[in-house]
Formats: structure tokens, sequence, C-alpha cells
């Protein structure tokens, strides 16, 4: 059941064009689910996370980390009311929000509609993000989370909330500090051609495919380790 989820979203295939060798499509799907409405797929996650800081020299919980969003297009199966228009990259679809620690592993995720700014999807998802992990003390973004969110996040969070600005005297592709975590975390989601554009009715759906994708990197990342007893136990 995982080998054929993983499949799904690495090929961004149908639910009803499963190979068949693996178990009917609708037995794979209610897998699925069940593990999205269970927290079983972040469960395995984080756990598979927490082994690769392990073996980084790295504490399991982090504290520090990088917020940014990504922009998709959404298929026309999705609902106006989940989906909104993103002006400034001229896209209609929605917003992935990624919150990732230094090494570009996923802490938290969400999905709201595209219309949704950078600012209100902070206060959602850094509050969350705090109470999970304790340890939590900084955060870098850029500057669409500037504004009421830096004292907000200060006062009420104590976290603080460093903002890495583009210099207005470089043109073109700039390397900015902490920033090119996250960024390198969103083309490690998009290699899962699942995630090349989004594809699911239900926003916590997207969330748990974003959440496969990830695991998926970091399996191979222990694999390459030869650290086969920590995804046995993780599993």
């Amino acid at each position: 059941m995982i080998d054929a989820v993983r499949y799904l979203v690495d090929n961004g295939i149908k639910w009803r064009a499963m190979p068949s060798d693996f178990p009917p499509w609708p037995r794979v799907y209610a897998c699925f689910t069940r593990w999205r409405d269970a927290g079983l797929v972040a469960e395995l996650h984080d756990r598979l996370r927490e082994a690769v800081r392990d073996a980084e020299g790295h504490d399991r919980e982090p504290s520090a980390a990088v917020i940014d969003s990504q922009s998709v297009k959404a298929d026309a199966t999705i609902a106006l009311t989940s989906w909104g228009y993103d002006a400034g990259k001229k896209i209609n679809g929605r917003k992935r929000h990624l919150l990732t620690d230094t090494l570009g592993l996923l802490l938290a995720v969400l999905v709201p509609p595209t219309s949704a700014t950078d600012r209100d999807a902070a206060r959602l998802l850094l509050p969350a993000a705090r109470g999970r992990f304790g340890r939590l003390a900084r955060v870098w973004a850029d500057g669409g989370y500037t504004g009421h969110l830096v004292d907000w996040s200060a006062t009420q969070l104590g976290v603080v909330l460093d903002i890495v600005r583009r210099s207005d005297d470089i043109r073109g592709f700039q390397v900015l500090p902490r920033r090119w975590v996250v960024e390198r975390s969103f083309a490690w989601c998009l290699r899962s051609r699942r995630l090349v554009r989004d594809y699911e009715r239900r926003t916590d759906t997207s969330e748990a495919i974003v959440l496969w994708s990830m695991t998926m990197l970091i399996s191979r990342r222990l694999a390459a380790r030869g650290q086969g007893p920590v995804l046995a136990r993780a599993a």
C-alpha cells in the first residue's frame, strides 16, 4: 500500500490508473485517506526527519526555521471556494506554505487559497509549529512577512521573525542567505509530479501529498546512509 501511494505521488498518475502490480486503487485510496485523517503520514514523516537530524548531528527538535510560500496552478476539478488568484505571480490556484528547518526538512505545511496573504497564513502556521517545537526561537522569511507579523510573533509566540531582504541593486537571480534553504525544499517537492499542479479537491489532501513527497526524499537519504533499521522502526 505504501509503495502504491509513493508511486502515485512520484509519477503523478490518476488513482484509477494504478498499475496492476499494486492493490486495486479503491483500497489504496482508502489506505491513503485513513493515514491522512489519523495523522499517520505526519507521524511517519516526523520520525524519519528526526532520524535524519540525528544522523546530521543536530538535535531532534529544531531551534530555527525558514518559511516561504509557493503558488501553483489548480486543476479544474478543484472547487472555486478553495483557490484564488495570486496577482504577483499571475497564477490561479493554491499556495503552499512550508516551514522547514535549516537542513530544508519539512516542519509544517499549510495549503490555503492563493489569495490568502503570506502574513495571514503565517499567523496559522507559526503558532502550530511553536506548540510542537518548544525550542523554536528564530524564523527567517522574505519581505512578504513584514509588518505587524514581526511584532506579533515576538510578543505572542516568543519567536524572532528575521526578514531577509533582496537587494534592489541586483538584477536577476540572487541566492539569499537562509531563504535558499526553503526554496530548495520547494524544488525537492516538484520532483514529485503529483505536486507540479494541485489536483486535490481537499486542502488536507494536498498537505498529505507534500508529506508523502518529503517522506520519500528523507527515506532515500536514510537508505543512502545504510540506515535500513531506522526506516523499519519508523514504519
